[in-house]
């Protein structure tokens, strides 16, 4: 998976999925087993995501899949164009695109692809344009363990965000 900054201040973030067994696979849809290391499914997904993380554009190849009917699936990922990535991004995909709405490769793709957006952007951004601007909390507090407001970082970096571990948290709080 890869990050790119776009002339256009746009982001493209793409993915390469290559599936081979080490062994001979049997395939319902094909007359001789697929050899050891030949793939199965050569896939690519493209998320174009502007600076707000809002998918822009959307696009996969199917450049080898088991059934040609899976190429069909390529373009079922579009129901996601105007969905911001974020908390809930995973259940977005899985809802949207679960059992016969889209290929499964596909679909699954996506989830990690969000983590590449979020890690790539970033880093691709001026520094100064990655620092937390102070209004509200900011975005990485409870996204993963290390940023828990009862971990360290919280505390090193947010401490107005920061909860001891013994201490209770608010009802009305999300995390």
């Amino acid at each position: 998976m890869q990050a790119y900054a776009r002339q256009d201040g746009l982001y493209d973030i793409e993915a390469h999925l290559v599936d081979t067994k080490p062994f001979l696979f049997e395939s319902l849809g094909r007359p001789l087993p697929v050899p050891p290391g030949q793939a199965l499914h050569d896939l690519w997904v493209r998320l174009t995501v502007d600076g707000d993380f809002i998918v822009r554009d959307i696009c996969a190849a199917s450049d080898v899949t088991p059934y040609s009917v899976c190429k069909e699936a390529e373009t079922t990922l579009r129901v996601l164009i105007g969905e911001r990535i974020a908390r809930g991004w995973s259940a977005t995909v899985k809802q949207r695109l679960r059992g016969a709405a889209s290929c499964t490769h596909l679909m699954e793709v996506l989830i990690p692809l969000a983590t590449t957006a979020m890690q790539g952007i970033r880093g691709l951004r001026p520094a100064a344009a990655r620092k937390h601007s102070g209004d509200g909390p900011p975005p990485q507090l409870d996204s993963c363990y290390a940023y828990g407001r009862s971990r360290e970082m919280v505390m090193r970096f947010w401490p107005e965000y920061y909860v001891p571990p013994d201490q209770p948290r608010d009802a009305d709080d999300p995390a």
